[in-house]
Formats: structure tokens, C-alpha cells, sequence
């Protein structure tokens, strides 16, 4: 009989890319605990603790909070299997939509190249995109606000350039705070509420007058609806609920 396979720590961190120190942390909140333990005390991970902390990645790129994902995977019900596979469905329709906006970049990009294009041309840059869907959402929700009237004040005067600008600005921020993440320091640390700070201060500055304690609202949001995370943990895994509390620590750093 083949002998189980076991992992310490450092390894587990090797193979998988996550720090050592989240793995402690999951270990704490019972997301994931390893099965077994060296006569020292190390942590040993196995085959089937692996499996389930790929199910936790999944489960972050989704959007889901840390203690979401650890009821669903200790729910008696869970079938691994069948989660697998209904996430490999989904993958595969986010890959098919990524698709159509590759062609739709290469069209933007064709356009760019020849200096001109027809109207057959200009329809295709905007396949696999649907707007609609976010405008209706946010206008139902913060139409009646004052922060969503000034938004589309300010957004309605913006060209190409600007839109790259704050792309480029909030690229930067992002990529920051996962390397603070990475670093080991904490969301409430004076490096990381300094990144939250830029955060605030970018929305600020190109949308609409954002206070502290709408800053920390927004860090909920993020938390709470998935198409968030899934965007802003493209920048690594793990980022958003990293941000949302350094967001939330910044506010209350200055009383907010």
C-alpha cells in the first residue's frame, strides 16, 4: 500500500504560493487544519488538506468570504467532486466571455493600426461587454445619492486619456497593497493604511468627495459583492479582505 503523503508548512507555501504566515491563519480559524502534527509539533499537511486549500483559492477568486468558504467546505453535504466540476463550468463560461473581449480588443487595436474604422469595426470593439448590467444595478441602489450624481457629473467629461490615468493609479495602489500583504504587514500597520489612504484619496479625486466613513462603507461593499473581489484579486489572492480592513483601519486612524 502507497504510504500517505505528508507536508510541512514551508512546503505546502512552495508548492501552493501562500505565505506561511496564511497558512497559520487559516489553521487558527479553522479553515484549514492539518491532519497531523511532527513530534515537534511542526504542522503536516496531506494530499487531502491540499485539496481542500485549493478549494479555498476557488473559493477567494469567487469572491466568498474566508468564513463562507469554511461552512460550505465542512457542510456534511459538500461533494468535492460535484463542486469541481460546477466550477470548471463556470471558469469555462468566464473564459468563453474573455474570449469575445480579446477579439474585441484586437478589433480596438486593428482600428488603431489602419487609423479608421466602419461601423461594423467600431460594433465590435464593445463585443462581450453588457454595461447595462452594472448601470441599471448602481443607479437602482445610489441614483438617489449625491457621491452617484457628482460621479456622473465628473465621468461624463472624461476621454481615453483619463480613464487610462485612473486605471494606471488604481493599478498602482492595488499592486502595493498585495506587496504589503506579501510582506507580512498588518492591515492596520502605518504601511498599509497609507495605501488605503491613496485609495480614498483617488476615488476622491476623480469621482466624487469620498469621507472616511464612506471610504469604510466601501470597503464592505467590497467584501460583500463578489464581482469586487473577482477584479481586484487579480492582483493576488487574498487582496480584497486585506484591503477592506486596511480601508477600515485608515478610517478609523483618522476618526471616520
Amino acid at each position: 500500500m502507497n504510504r500517505k503523503r505528508t507536508y510541512r508548512v514551508s512546503e505546502v507555501s512552495q508548492t501552493t504560493g501562500i505565505s506561511v504566515r496564511a497558512l497559520h491563519y487559516y489553521d487558527e480559524i479553522g479553515l484549514l487544519v492539518p491532519k497531523g502534527r511532527t513530534g515537534a509539533g511542526y504542522r503536516l499537511y496531506d494530499d487531502d488538506d491540499l485539496l481542500r486549500l485549493q478549494q479555498i483559492l476557488i473559493g477567494r477568486e469567487q469572491g466568498l468570504a474566508l468564513e463562507e468558504i469554511r461552512r460550505s467546505l465542512d457542510d456534511p453535504r459538500f461533494d468535492r467532486r460535484q463542486a469541481l466540476l460546477a466550477q470548471k463550468r463556470q471558469l469555462q463560461k468566464r473564459a468563453e466571455e474573455a474570449t469575445e473581449m480579446i477579439r474585441a480588443i484586437d478589433a480596438a487595436l486593428k482600428i488603431l493600426e489602419d487609423g479608421s474604422g466602419g461601423d461594423k469595426d467600431m460594433k465590435q470593439i464593445f463585443d462581450g461587454f453588457d454595461p447595462s448590467r452594472y448601470e441599471a444595478e448602481a443607479k437602482a441602489q445610489w441614483g438617489h445619492t449625491d457621491s452617484y450624481k457628482e460621479s456622473v457629473k465628473r465621468t461624463k467629461s472624461y476621454g481615453p486619456d483619463d480613464w487610462k490615468r485612473i486605471q494606471d493609479e488604481q493599478g498602482s495602489i492595488y499592486a502595493d497593497a498585495f506587496a504589503a500583504l506579501q510582506a507580512g504587514f498588518a492591515p492596520d500597520s502605518v504601511e498599509a493604511m497609507d495605501i488605503a489612504e491613496r485609495h480614498r484619496l483617488s476615488i476622491d479625486r476623480w469621482f466624487y468627495p469620498c469621507s472616511f466613513a464612506i471610504h469604510a462603507g466601501i470597503a464592505d461593499g467590497y467584501e460583500a459583492d463578489g464581482r469586487f473581489a473577482e477584479n481586484i484579486d487579480k492582483f493576488g489572492t487574498g487582496l480584497t479582505p486585506y484591503l477592506a480592513a486596511a480601508m477600515r483601519a485608515n478610517a478609523r486612524r483618522h476618526g471616520g
